[in-house]
């Protein structure tokens, strides 16, 4: 099992490490782009949905359907004016701001719908799965005097060509659209199994220190861990250790012990007659308050809604 880091600010990062990870990121959605399993699904969805899919990295500043199949006709108008271009460049940003773990729908000011679908790296968002650009009911006169008063502070009339193809939006009811953002959230899951297969095969070289540390923790994961015993099992310095093992992993000793305690209690968690106090000291936590504190750090969501999320799954699955 590989583990990742978290996503950190990178506005707070030194202008280097940034730019590293926005070239990281690239190269890791530019090989999904590239997949067999991604070039599949994009051409059956767009067949079955009549919408365009874009797979983005998470650092990208353009709009993200432009000169796709089936680009929306009104936000290709957008494109070609700057001062309507900038609007929807913001909308952009403030969507993938607002992403997390877990999709994030968003109206942007000219009246259409948009979704992100975060996929990840381990616990890293390294692009979105973005879809959008519909009316989820049919227009009404409050709908069209939003767009026109919004084009009209960018000096554009709501008027022949932009306002016929703003009329042309596809129409996806509320329900069924978010069936269709389910199914991508599943297409993210895929997807995010597919690079960290990849990311773990490209591991497979790495140092044998960590090699060793990592089948040591993995060992001794539900017993107290000192740092200095894992350095020792893996034939170095505390110091030289430190500085191998985060570059290699890119977590310090303490987190990766943690999230590897978590990935088993996870596991422990749907079995629905353990109490959480139970698996949070099996899997090695020597506090309750810190095992809910890491998990919810780590995966989003308390243990209790983990459960609860999981066995509402179970339910359904079982009831069709």
């Amino acid at each position: 099992m590989t583990l990742y880091p978290t996503n950190e600010n990178i506005g707070s990062m030194p202008e280097t490490k940034a730019a590293e990870g926005t070239v990281a990121n690239k190269q890791l959605v530019e090989t999904l782009l590239r997949s067999r399993l991604f070039r599949d699904y994009e051409s059956v969805f767009t067949k079955a949905t009549g919408l365009p899919l874009a797979l983005r990295p998470l650092e990208y500043w353009q709009l993200e359907h432009h000169q796709k199949t089936n680009e929306n006709r009104f936000c290709a108008l957008l494109a070609e004016k700057p001062a309507t271009l900038a609007v929807c460049l913001q909308s952009h940003a403030e969507i993938v701001q607002h992403t997390g773990a877990r999709p994030c729908t968003e109206t942007c000011p000219f009246g259409l719908t948009e979704t992100a679908v975060p996929v990840r790296l381990g616990e890293k968002t390294i692009g979105f799965l973005r879809i959008g650009q519909v009316l989820r009911r049919s227009a009404i006169k409050s709908d069209k005097e939003r767009a026109a008063s919004k084009l009209k502070e960018c000096g554009v009339p709501f008027a022949g060509t932009i306002r016929k193809a703003w009329e042309m939006t596809p129409i996806i009811p509320k329900e069924k659209y978010s069936a269709i953002v389910r199914l991508l959230t599943f297409f993210a899951e895929q997807l995010s199994a597919l690079i960290n297969q990849i990311v773990l095969e490209q591991q497979n070289a790495e140092p044998p220190l960590v090699q060793k540390a990592r089948e040591y923790i993995e060992r001794h994961k539900m017993e107290p861990l000192s740092l200095a015993a894992v350095a020792q099992a893996s034939g170095a310095s505390v110091f030289h250790f430190c500085k191998v093992f985060k570059k290699t992993t890119g977590l310090r000793f303490t987190d990766y012990v943690a999230r590897v305690r978590l990935e088993d209690a996870k596991n422990q968690l749907a079995n629905p007659s353990r109490r959480i106090s139970e698996v949070a000291y099996d899997v090695g936590f020597q506090s309750l308050t810190q095992f809910n504190r890491m998990f919810k750090r780590v995966f989003g969501q308390s243990p209790t809604e983990f459960r609860a999320q999981l066995h509402s799954g179970h339910r359904k699955t079982r009831a069709a």
